[in-house]
């Protein structure tokens, strides 16, 4: 066999294999697969959530993350989390207390494991778990000052089809948040804004497909069912955000580009003038923007 023939025949094998290990097709979605022993990674994400359906909500969150492959079947990761917001012309008792506009500010810390039991590629079906506990001080929602100290558990599941042309994946997570809000002054006696520790408790599940159109080249969709359970009144909101992704990954970087509008929600309240009743847009957004891009070392 020449030259000329081992050159086709790898050329053909690069464009048959699956995405790259933990390469994230998913702008919410996590895959099973982990990253190869001593590989290091390094993913900028920013989420742009927007419209709340009264005054002007604008928020831009920031997550830079370096990952590591401890074991090939172990990845570590840390995070320094960021936040832009923007809300003018909108009061919600409890939540958002006056308009706040800021540019990019550091949030918070976080820390992850994945590890993964049993490979997609290598054992015909993956299963990982995921672990990841953070801590932040500015509220995502109304960007006031709030502690927050977070526990999430996954259970990652993913499938290859068609030798890697179609992949399927599955989450699970359960979220366990401790938070305590920061003092406000000047606010409206009849203004809600309570200091006192809360405990939150929130459940999420997830699938998505991704299809490879061309070498490098991926189109698909994801759909996210997320329920959170606070203290007092039990269960305070739930949402289902739905839509495309697209991904393009070469050697040495990838980029992951996807658009969740919210589809339904509801939950313990709405804020007063609210039109929309079929969503949830006290905590939550109409819609969700997100672009990944990493870098293979």
């Amino acid at each position: 066999m020449n030259n000329k023939h081992l050159t086709l025949i790898a050329s053909l094998l690069v464009i048959a294999s699956p995405a790259q290990a933990d390469e994230s097709l998913f702008g919410v979605l996590k895959g099973a697969e982990t990253l190869p022993d001593g590989a290091v990674e390094l993913v900028q994400h920013l989420t742009r959530r927007s419209d709340k359906g009264q005054g002007t909500y604008q928020a831009l969150d920031s997550k830079t993350e370096i990952e590591y492959g401890i074991t090939n079947s172990l990845t570590g990761a840390v995070y320094v989390l960021g936040q832009s917001i923007k809300t003018e012309g909108l009061l919600i008792n409890g939540y958002i207390p006056k308009d706040e506009n800021y540019g990019m500010r550091p949030s918070g810390v976080e820390g992850s494991l994945k590890y993964n039991f049993l490979s997609p590629a290598k054992d015909d079906f993956g299963l990982a778990g995921y672990f990841s506990t953070s801590y932040s001080w500015l509220d995502p929602h109304s960007g006031q000052k709030k502690k927050k100290l977070t526990f999430e558990t996954l259970l990652l599941a993913q499938k290859y089809f068609l030798d890697g042309e179609l992949i399927w994946v599955g989450n699970l997570g359960l979220e366990a948040t401790l938070a305590k809000r920061g003092v406000i002054a000047g606010l409206p006696e009849d203004y809600e804004w309570s200091t006192k520790p809360e405990m939150e408790i929130g459940f999420m599940g997830g699938t998505g497909l991704s299809y490879r159109i061309a070498p490098n080249w991926f189109v698909g969709g994801e759909i996210i069912y997320e329920t959170e359970f606070e203290t007092e009144v039990g269960q305070e909101r739930w949402s289902v955000f739905a839509g495309p992704t697209i991904h393009y990954g070469s050697k040495d970087w990838w980029a992951t580009l996807s658009w969740m509008p919210q589809i339904k929600g509801g939950g313990f309240e709405e804020y007063v003038g609210q039109t929309d009743s079929n969503l949830h847009l006290i905590e939550k957004t109409k819609q969700e923007l997100r672009l990944k891009i990493g870098f293979n070392f």
